[in-house]
């Protein structure tokens, strides 16, 4: 398979079905969050702190170096994901610019999507095409981090010219599902990764806190509030954003 590299809206609308292996690691995965790039950048009070709730293969999170942009929280399921979304601002925003929409919600929207264990077979093939990725799953290197061991990652990733763009994570395989859909498919839990950001700005977020046991079921709800569309309405959405978005940019 060959594996572009997604864009919010494919993203978004990119719907499949299937299973996968289960670890039995209930508790909480805490995080900080960090600037570490040449070029420091201020990180809010509220972003500097993350976490996410793990039940096997479930996991939850509301923080927002995991959700960004419009996501107010993730559900994963196996590899079901389930996204609580906030559009409200952006379509706002559009429609004040004489943009109109078929859909016309407020945009508080739940947007599901069931992933293929088969969707993930080649990440971790050598992949270096224009514009692709793949994990190299690194033998032999690992450090402690969070009083875990922690295996080391890189994922390659090659813009349009063919440079590599590399990323490096350290990742446990002994909590969280074994294809981890919230970090595109790499096999268990980060524990530390750096990202960059460019022009020397970098954000790193690394596990301080490993805590086992302190979830619940309740702690899975998904909040109230949100609408769904259907796969059609959805399509629709997804193409009137990616027009107007187009013609915003060439202005």
């Amino acid at each position: 398979m060959m594996k572009k590299i997604f864009t919010l809206a494919a993203a978004l609308l990119f719907a499949v079905g299937g299973l996968t292996a289960q670890n039995s690691f209930k508790g909480i995965v805490k995080y900080e969050v960090a600037s570490t790039g040449e070029v420091a950048i201020d990180i809010p009070a509220e972003a500097r702190l993350a976490e996410i709730k793990v039940s096997g293969n479930d996991m939850y999170t509301k923080s927002a170096i995991f959700c960004g942009g419009l996501t107010e929280c993730v559900l994963i399921q196996n590899l079901t994901q389930t996204s609580c979304m906030d559009y409200g601002p952006f379509l706002s925003y559009l429609r004040s610019q004489d943009f109109e929409f078929t859909y016309q919600g407020k945009g508080k929207l739940m947007m599901k999507h069931t992933y293929k264990e088969s969707d993930f077979d080649s990440v971790d093939i050598e992949d270096k095409e224009p514009g692709h990725f793949y994990y190299e799953y690194v033998n032999g290197e690992t450090k402690q981090i969070a009083g875990r061991t922690a295996k080391k990652m890189v994922r390659h990733a090659y813009d349009e010219e063919g440079t590599d763009h590399p990323m490096v994570m350290w990742y446990t395989d002994e909590i969280g599902p074994k294809i981890n859909i919230l970090f595109g498919g790499i096999k268990g839990m980060p524990l530390e990764c750096t990202i960059d950001q460019g022009e020397g700005k970098a954000i790193t977020y690394t596990a301080t806190e490993i805590v086992s046991g302190k979830v619940k079921e309740a702690d899975f709800l998904l909040p109230d509030g949100y609408e769904t569309l259907s796969d059609e309405e959805l399509e629709t959405l997804g193409t009137e954003l990616q027009d107007a978005m187009e013609l915003l940019s060439e202005e």
